[in-house]
């Protein structure tokens, strides 16, 4: 693998944590390995391994893109990773308000509803 791989996966665990990362390896397969080979080296060993910006800022930003384009199935992952980037309950409400003016209420309201059960799900895990 290359060192931007190795950023990567380092990067990935950091962000989601150890028993995400080992259950989303254990699912990989032949098939789908290029896919996750380029999430690793660009998503994670490019975009969230960058210092442009903290993690805390990019958990809002991701979560936001998320909403606003309708990819709920990883808002729930994304909110777990807030615990590990600094982005408070405060952080993601706010910016799911920008995703309710700039990309439609609908949206915001449920990516804050997942949220809501992602937070109460954590909050019962400890």
């Amino acid at each position: 693998m290359s060192d931007r791989y190795d950023l990567g996966m380092s990067v990935r665990r950091q962000v989601l944590g150890d028993a995400h990362v080992d259950h989303a390896e254990s699912l990989k397969t032949e098939f789908d390995a290029p896919f996750q080979d380029l999430i690793t080296n660009s998503a994670w060993g490019t975009v969230w391994a960058g210092d442009g910006i903290s993690r805390r800022e990019r958990s809002m930003l991701t979560l936001a893109l998320l909403a606003a384009t309708g990819n709920f199935e990883e808002i729930p992952m994304h909110i777990r990773a807030t615990a590990r980037t600094g982005a408070s309950k405060q952080d993601v409400q706010e910016a799911f308000q920008h995703v309710a003016i700039y990309a439609g209420v609908p949206k915001a309201n449920h990516a804050l509803k997942l949220a809501k059960q992602t937070y109460a799900e954590m909050e019962s895990e400890e």
